[in-house]
């Protein structure tokens, strides 16, 4: 029965974090930034106004990713420490759920610690770069979020096959 609570929980938590971070990524994406070149049509106020909207988001992403992190291993400590033995199908899914996750890491952090630093350098300094780098940025997004949902997908199918 505790077997049960605590996988329930830890689930209740993974599948949270997940469909947060990936909303919230696809709310920017779809509803925000499309919104906010429409409202701002200079763009120096839009790029000020992306500051704002940015200023203190790196550690609650990273307090995501880290419970994401911590859930996920703990389901995968239930799951082999459990009466059944987990199908190679899943520990393979997993390991790739993993390996997503990592990926998902490394793209936020070159979102946060190299593009996001150059793209604010290029609008103080009004560097031409500045397109450049915005345009770069929203791959980098693009690619992030692709990365999230698979990992979402990869999980349901995972639970399908346990």
């Amino acid at each position: 029965m505790w077997r049960d609570l605590v996988e329930g929980g830890l689930l209740v938590v993974h599948v949270s974090v997940t469909a947060a971070w990936l909303g919230a990524m696809l709310y920017s994406l779809l509803v925000v930034q499309p919104r906010a070149a429409r409202f701002f049509s200079d763009r120096d106020e839009r790029e000020d106004f992306a500051v704002l909207l940015a200023t203190g988001a790196r550690w609650p992403v990273l307090a995501l990713v880290g419970a994401l992190a911590a859930s996920g291993a703990g389901l995968v400590v239930l799951e082999l420490t459990g009466d059944q033995e987990p199908t190679a199908a899943w520990l393979a899914l997993v390991a790739a759920k993993g390996i997503l996750l990592v990926a998902a890491l490394a793209l936020f952090v070159e979102v946060s610690w190299r593009l996001w630093p150059a793209r604010l350098l290029a609008h103080v300094s009004g560097s031409d770069d500045l397109a450049r780098l915005q345009r770069r940025f929203r791959r980098v997004s693009l690619a992030l979020t692709v990365v999230i949902a698979a990992g979402l997908v990869l999980g349901v199918v995972a639970d399908v096959v346990r």
